[in-house]
């Protein structure tokens, strides 16, 4: 039986841009095991798991982690990494997508991952996405929440 350094190391070797193995990726977890993007607030089960690996490589296709530390901790791994890649896809976003810029992303990032009996139970990216959009060229609209906040005390 793989540990479970080895678990999750497989796991970020079948997420890379030259490899993608979603349903690879996907047997990795238990039935009910779960994606959890932190900073987005969304959770993927089942076979939403590697459409979400799939939707990402489409927006960056050579998408690699630098895995800059791995510790494990019983049941618990914990990885300091790096997400990379260059902007080749159309990016959604609520309002529409984000033509490809081929711009660079370096994205700082922390992932937790919880096993069960060699599977993953739940992986928990903590993805700087600020740093992310910063890199695409999509920065926050300041006015527009300046002018919703005002709008909102106004009554206007």
């Amino acid at each position: 039986m793989k540990t479970n350094e080895e678990v999750v190391r497989e796991a970020y070797r079948l997420s890379e841009g030259s490899v993608l193995d979603g349903d690879g990726f996907r047997a990795l977890f238990t039935e009910d095991g779960t994606f959890n993007d932190m900073p987005n607030s969304l959770t993927f089960r089942g076979d939403q798991i590697p459409q979400a690996l799939a939707g990402f490589a489409g927006v960056f296709p050579d998408v690699h982690r630098e895995l800059l530390e791995v510790h494990a901790f019983g049941d618990v791994v914990a990885v300091e990494l790096r997400i990379q890649g260059t902007h080749l896809g159309k990016f959604p976003t609520p309002i529409g997508d984000i033509p490809p810029t081929g711009s660079r992303i370096d994205v700082p990032t922390a992932d937790l991952w919880h096993l069960r009996d060699g599977k993953i139970e739940s992986f928990n990216c903590y993805n700087a996405a600020n740093v992310l959009l910063a890199q695409i060229g999509a920065g926050p609209d300041f006015k527009s929440a300046i002018d919703a906040a005002e709008a909102a005390t106004t009554g206007v």
